[in-house]
């Protein structure tokens, strides 16, 4: 009786039932698209504003220029008599100072520009991902635990039982439910037919009918 209905005793992520499975896989499919679609945006927004850290680099660059060109005088006057090995250490000192906070500056600035971009892209996935994930995990998460609970219960209920799980189907599933499976469901339910009550009840529970034979 209890393989008739599709009982497993481990957790059921899925439910057994034909309409409620395709829905619970779409809805799952859904949400992951969306998470991947975030992970593109995320992607594509840390890559646009890290491409920014160019600046930093032209301006490390300029630096190294300065410095190439501090350095250029200081060698076409390091020969001069006097005061040429001065002026050529005056220049050199210059050059480095000049350069080394143009450097520092642009080196400075990609680093920040980097984290600039790898924060931006966390929070444009991160925060709507987060908003998903609450939306979504809490009620898969009851939907598990129904589906689980209904397993275990369900069908050593119905064995012998069928008027008292009809009976509860007809007075506390919604009759968009019920309609799916009986035209008259307090009809069926007077009349002793209850096999269809009892479908709607495993469908609701995420359970495979068994097969009439």
């Amino acid at each position: 009786m209890i393989g008739a209905y599709g009982y497993a005793g481990a957790m059921r992520l899925y439910p057994a039932a034909a309409r409620p499975l395709r829905a619970t896989i779409a809805a799952d499919v859904v949400v992951l698209l969306l998470l991947a679609v975030l992970a593109v945006l995320g992607t594509q927004v840390h890559d646009g504003v890290d491409q920014l850290a160019q600046i930093g680099e032209g301006v490390e660059e300029a630096g190294g220029s300065i410095r190439g060109a501090f350095d250029t005088a200081a060698d076409g006057v390091d020969g001069l008599p006097l005061v040429g090995g001065d002026l050529a250490g005056i220049l050199r000192d210059a050059g480095n100072s000049t350069a080394g906070r143009a450097i520092t500056a642009g080196r400075e600035g990609q680093e920040g520009v980097h984290d600039l971009a790898a924060l931006l892209g966390w929070v444009t996935f991160g925060v709507p991902a987060l908003l998903v994930a609450l939306a979504y995990l809490p009620r898969r998460a009851a939907q598990v635990r129904h589906l689980t609970a209904a397993a275990r219960a369900l069908p050593p209920a119905i064995a012998g039982h069928e008027r008292l799980v009809a009976e509860r189907a007809a007075h506390s599933l919604p009759y968009a439910d019920l309609l799916r499976h009986t035209g008259d469901p307090f009809g069926d339910l007077a009349r002793g037919h209850y096999a269809p009550l009892v479908a709607a009840a495993l469908e609701h529970g995420g359970l495979r009918a068994p097969r009439a034979r």
